[in-house]
C-alpha cells in the first residue's frame, strides 16, 4: 500500500482510494443523484466508487451491470490490489462459500481513483458491530461508502437514498426517476442494514 497509511483495524483497506471515493461521493448534489437512474445516476455512483461501468462482459470478467442495482451489492468497497484475490472461504453467512472477486476487481477498477481496487460488494451481515460482511471480512477493508435505500415517513416510499461512510455519516442523497431496482429489492436493502450504523441517515430522514 505504497502512498497510503495503514488502517490498523482494517489493513486491506486502500486508504486513500476510500478518501477519494467519498470526496468523489460528497462532490454528488441531490441534483445531479435526483435523474434518470440508468443513464444518469447510477454511472455517477460507479465513477464515485472507483469502478468502470462495464455492462457488455462476462459476470466475473469485470461486468458492474448489477451494482447498485439490487438490495445488495451497494457497498462502494475499496480494498488494496493485493487483497483482491481474498476469498470468503464460507465466513460471510448467505454469501457464496468462495466468492472469488479478484479477477473482476482488476478489469472494473478506475485507476485515476488511486491506487488499489474496487468493487460493489454484498452488505449481507452489515447491521452487525463490527460490520460482518463481504468488505471487512473477506477483503478486511472499510467501505468507502454505503447506498442505503430511505424508509420515508410512512415506512414504504423507499424513492430515496442516502450514501453513507464507513461511520455511517450521510455522505450524499438524491431521489433517481425511471428504471430502479424493484420496490422489494429497496425494502430488502434497507433491512438487511435496520438497527445498525448503516441505517442511521436513512432513519434520520424518514422522520
Amino acid at each position: 500500500m505504497t502512498g497510503a497509511s495503514v488502517d490498523a483495524d482494517y489493513p486491506g483497506t486502500a486508504t486513500q482510494r476510500m478518501i477519494n471515493g467519498r470526496e468523489r461521493a460528497m462532490s454528488l448534489s441531490e441534483s445531479e443523484l435526483s435523474k434518470d437512474w440508468d443513464s444518469v445516476v447510477r454511472p455517477k455512483l460507479l465513477w464515485a466508487a472507483g469502478l468502470k461501468d462495464l455492462r457488455n462482459v462476462a459476470p466475473g470478467k469485470g461486468n458492474t451491470g448489477h451494482c447498485f442495482n439490487d438490495f445488495n451489492h451497494v457497498d462502494a468497497t475499496t480494498m488494496s490490489i493485493e487483497e483482491a484475490d481474498n476469498e470468503n472461504s464460507g465466513r460471510v453467512v448467505g454469501m457464496a462459500y468462495r466468492n472469488p472477486l479478484g479477477e473482476g476487481i482488476r478489469a472494473a477498477r478506475d485507476e485515476t481513483m488511486g491506487e488499489g481496487g474496487s468493487w460493489c460488494t454484498c452488505i449481507l451481515g452489515s447491521a452487525s458491530e463490527p460490520p460482518a460482511d463481504v468488505a471487512h471480512v473477506q477483503f478486511r477493508s472499510k467501505i468507502a461508502w454505503k447506498l442505503v435505500w430511505v424508509p420515508g415517513k410512512n415506512g414504504k416510499d423507499f424513492s430515496r437514498f442516502v450514501l453513507v461512510d464507513d461511520a455511517g455519516v450521510e455522505l450524499a442523497t438524491g431521489v433517481p426517476s425511471g428504471n430502479l431496482p424493484t420496490l422489494a429489492e429497496r425494502q430488502g436493502n434497507y433491512n438487511v442494514v435496520k438497527g445498525g450504523r448503516y441505517a442511521r441517515a436513512a432513519d434520520a430522514r424518514s422522520v
